[in-house]
């Protein structure tokens, strides 16, 4: 019989850990990979808890249980979880170490899962919790697996071989240059655990993750170029094994831990944050000596080549005709009251599977009404699902994953009848600003996205208001929707990426916001690419930001008063280019539209 409440899982899995011996065990969102988006599978946050937020983590003991979420996921957290059942912490305020070291008696044993957790995860909570006489176990098996009798498995989608033309490198060359990399670092082997990274270096795609087309796989890469592929036979095709020649072994994904016994007395590298404590403590096991190292494809993958800086431009097109003709419909449709944040959200898919080439989406559209507006990273579902309202501002987040690249745009419309506050067109206007001056800034290589958070921010700031999420995160081609290691956010709290150089050919999104809790929220976001600028009597070397997003603003929501010429002139070139490209792509009411919302202000 399969259990059907959450009270009779949660029950069910302390009575699996009185069976093994220990006391408690911490369940995050996570897989192997340390992948921000995981497939069904790995989903065990939510099987036990109930919670469908990406970030957070549980904690349970024999006697007590508790939920960890960011302030994001304050309101989601409560709708969706028993506080029955499990006790609300928010972080960062709330600490695992601190409850644990409340709810356990000394000489407790808290089990993880260390093909789940990093490295430096372990290290820190162990040495808190240590002196509170807590006592810290890697599992064999996650116990929660055990008592998981319906627990999917893991997709069996085969991988295919990405093509070329679109990568512009091949995976041979790659290859090459992380053997490059290793003889320089002094390292015999790398382990490549991420998976947008395995894909990239192999130049493979898959369907394992939603939205991500990645496969379900490792790499352990040699310094003589040679690369080992570890994913389950049912995914490996005839044409795959072609694609990836006789340079690349491929073995069963389950002999990926043994593998890592077979480096004794040997050097490999491991990226501290997607190389999960299980391979650590393997290769430790083996003999090997390891080394915390990023991933050498990372920054490689970040910077875009021509080929793959074109096959965006194409996506973004196809992308932006699809958004356009929702937004007219939406102008049409909504102010009549019939329409909901799911059917709006799956009408906005309708329009973008009209494209043949659309393969996915690239995460799941935030479609948000009102003031679930206001809730930067809202995920409507059959429960919180409400009619976006006549009068009001509407915002939705989307993007799809097309041949040739990942798209991700934010809109933020009025929907009628009536006319926006005067607050809301201030706000809107504000955050427009922002993302014009990110949008038009130059600034001498070296410069990292932290320095130039402060551009998009400033006209909030003299309203005395701000937004508490980044301005701008990496995306890949044909590949994660969030992409790092560059980023475009306050440096303050050591937030990842924001010391990180900005290089041309990385794409970026723009995307400042103004959020009124309970009321409505805004967002303008395009996809920017970085590239080389010239300017005269420059000394040194300098970028700025080529646009790649297409699609109208709302002019509703614009007070003009508060631009400057130069800023409405951006907004009519701006507008004049979305004209010139999706004019050919669209017909009769829908052409009339856009070049209706594009005129000059």
């Amino acid at each position: 019989m399969l259990m059907q409440t959450h009270e009779a899982r949660l029950a069910a899995l302390r009575e699996e850990l009185k069976r093994r011996g220990v006391d408690g065990f911490v369940i995050p969102i996570s897989d192997e990979h340390m992948s921000e988006y995981v497939g069904d599978y790995a989903q065990r946050l939510a099987w036990l808890t109930g919670f469908g937020g990406s970030a957070g983590f549980a904690a349970v003991t024999l006697d007590h249980a508790a939920i960890f979420v960011d302030g994001r996921y304050t309101v989601q957290v409560r709708e969706q979880v028993d506080g029955n059942l499990f006790d609300y912490k928010s972080v960062p305020t709330d600490t695992l170490s601190g409850w644990l070291a409340e709810v356990c008696e000394s000489g407790a044993t808290i089990a993880y899962d260390p093909w789940l957790h990093t490295w430096a995860w372990v290290e820190a909570l162990e040495k808190t919790v240590a002196p509170k006489g807590i006592t810290l176990v890697p599992a064999a098996s996650n116990p929660l697996d055990a008592v998981w009798a319906d627990q999917p498995a893991p997709s069996p989608a085969v991988a295919i071989a990405h093509d070329e033309a679109m990568a512009g490198r091949s995976s041979a060359d790659k290859r090459a240059a992380v053997a490059d990399w290793l003889i320089r670092e002094g390292h015999d082997a790398v382990v490549i655990p991420a998976l947008d990274s395995v894909a990239w270096l192999l130049n493979i795609r898959g369907a394992d993750v939603a939205h991500t087309p990645v496969a379900l796989s490792y790499v352990i890469a040699h310094k003589d170029g040679s690369a080992e592929l570890f994913i389950a036979p049912e995914k490996v095709t005839p044409e795959l094994t072609r694609h990836l020649g006789n340079a690349v072994t491929i073995r069963d994904r389950t002999a990926f831990e043994g593998a890592l016994a077979g480096f004794a007395g040997k050097s490999v590298a491991i990226d501290p944050d997607f190389a999960v404590v299980g391979i650590a403590q393997a290769l430790r096991a083996g003999g090997a000596q390891f080394a915390f190292k990023q991933d050498p494809t990372i920054l490689a993958k970040a910077i875009k080549n021509p080929a793959e800086q074109q096959g965006h431009r194409d996506a973004q097109a196809r992308d932006g005709a699809a958004v356009s003709k929702f937004l007219r419909w939406l102008e049409i449709e909504a102010p009549k009251g019939g329409v909901d944040e799911l059917s709006a959200a799956a009408k906005l898919q309708a329009f973008r599977e009209e494209d043949p080439g659309l393969s996915d989406l690239s995460f799941d559209t935030i479609s948000a009404a009102a003031g679930h507006a206001a809730l930067p990273h809202y995920k409507v579902d059959e429960d919180s699902n409400i009619p976006i309202p006549p009068s009001s501002i509407y915002l939705v987040d989307s993007g799809g994953q097309y041949p040739g690249g990942t798209t991700d745009i934010t809109r933020t419309v009025w929907v009628g009848p009536g006319e926006p506050s005067a607050e809301m067109r201030d706000r809107n206007t504000r955050v427009l600003k922002g993302h014009i001056q990110l949008a038009r800034a130059v600034f001498p290589q070296g410069t990292a996205g932290g320095q130039l958070d402060v551009l998009a921010r400033q006209y909030l700031w003299e309203a005395g208001v701000d937004y508490a999420h980044g301005t701008g995160h990496g995306v890949g081609s044909v590949l994660a929707v969030h992409e790092g290691p560059q980023r475009i956010a306050k440096p303050a709290g050591g937030q990842a990426g924001t010391g990180q150089e900005l290089f041309a050919g990385m794409i970026l999104s723009n995307e400042p916001g103004y959020y009124k809790q309970g009321a409505f929220g805004i967002r303008i976001e395009n996809l920017v690419l970085v590239e080389e600028r010239t300017i005269a009597g420059m000394e040194g070397r300098y970028l700025g930001f080529e646009t790649l997003t297409f699609v109208p603003l709302d002019r509703k929501l614009i007070e003009k008063a508060l631009l400057t010429a130069e800023e409405v002139a951006w907004v009519d070139g701006y507008h004049a280019q979305v004209r010139a490209l999706l004019s050919p792509r669209l017909a009769g009411e829908d052409l009339a539209w856009v070049e209706r919302e594009t005129q000059p202000l």
